[in-house]
């Protein structure tokens, strides 16, 4: 593929929406988003010359991004201090989180309480519209792997979704 700046500029303009979002909705914190999405388009310059074609960079792109932020949630889980502060108030999200979610509707709020592994098939299928196969090669799991997250997703969502309704009926 042409590493001109023109090119990668194009990419980055072209996909930078993309990459923010599946961050965003996998770390459900819009300045670790923009670290991630900032670290998948650095990488992504130093692996240009191995991609092939806009397809290639799309795959690609999804695949990192996934990869880079759950490798940041799993960080901030590991600092026992961090996850003290996330988890303190019933929500188990911080307050820089909650003043964004009125942005968001129920379904990503509760998509934000489904494990990492789980959220990121999710978002593969659903936001990026691809087949269990294809997020099984994107993410390099085994396609029961990927089936099984998705059913235990969707599970746990409606479970999630029953009894927010409830709450909200009784409330």
């Amino acid at each position: 593929m042409d590493e001109s700046p023109q090119q990668f500029r194009a990419i980055v303009e072209r996909h930078q929406g993309r990459v923010f979002s599946i961050a965003f909705r996998i770390l459900g914190d819009s300045g670790a988003a923009e670290e991630v999405a900032q670290d998948v388009f650095l990488e992504l310059h130093r692996t240009l010359r191995r991609i092939e074609s806009e397809e290639h960079v799309t795959a690609w792109l999804r695949r990192v991004a996934c990869h880079r932020a759950t490798d940041a949630l799993r960080r901030r889980a590991a600092r026992a201090d961090t996850v003290a502060e996330e988890y303190k108030d019933g929500m188990g999200l911080r307050p820089a989180i909650r003043e964004v979610i009125p942005l968001l509707n129920r379904v990503e709020q509760l998509l934000l309480t489904l494990p990492p592994a789980q959220r990121s098939v999710m978002l593969l299928r659903y936001q990026e519209d691809l087949e269990p196969e294809d997020i099984a090669i994107e993410l390099g799991m085994p396609l029961a792997t990927v089936r099984s997250h998705l059913q235990r997703a969707l599970k746990l969502l409606r479970e999630k979704a029953q009894r927010t309704l409830k709450e909200y009926s009784r409330g």
